[in-house]
């Protein structure tokens, strides 16, 4: 009997699955940064400012830049989920980005010109879960099975 180690054609790998689940969700949350009342203080949202008053839920300081870099990472997410390959690089480089930002946020004053994102203290630790979740589903969705030979 043998078994397929390949993906039948059209079926996604369990990386590619992720892969297209986490670029929805991105660009779900950049569609809903533009939705007042779901984007609580709409009227003081900015382009590219930590002045930027606007709030995705009540809860993570948004703009219209924020907005369309989920966006565009949920395109992209999308876009790379269409080979294994492309879908665990979407999720490590991506889960590489996020923790690249939580350290951004961290180090630079949510009040300094250099906010310009923006991001607040929820949207520090929402990245640091992100990066580490996206490298996870990356790394442990694409490893390769412990062969018997290799375990001798």
């Amino acid at each position: 009997m043998t078994t397929r180690t390949h993906a039948t054609r059209g079926a996604r790998t369990p990386v590619q699955q992720a892969a297209l689940l986490v670029g929805a969700v991105f660009l779900l949350v950049g569609i809903l940064g533009f939705i007042p009342g779901i984007t609580t203080d709409y009227d003081t949202m900015e382009f590219a400012t930590h002045d930027s008053g606007a709030q995705l839920l009540g809860i993570f300081q948004v703009s219209i830049l924020h907005n369309l870099v989920h966006l565009l990472f949920g395109i992209a997410g999308l876009s790379m989920s269409r080979t294994a390959s492309g879908a665990r690089t979407f999720l490590l480089a991506g889960g590489a980005i996020y923790l690249v930002l939580w350290l951004y946020g961290l180090i630079v004053g949510h009040d300094s010109d250099a906010n310009f994102v923006p991001l607040d203290t929820a949207d520090d630790w929402l990245h640091f879960v992100l990066g580490i979740a996206m490298i996870a589903l990356g790394t442990l969705l694409t490893r390769r099975p412990a062969t018997a030979s290799r375990r001798m």
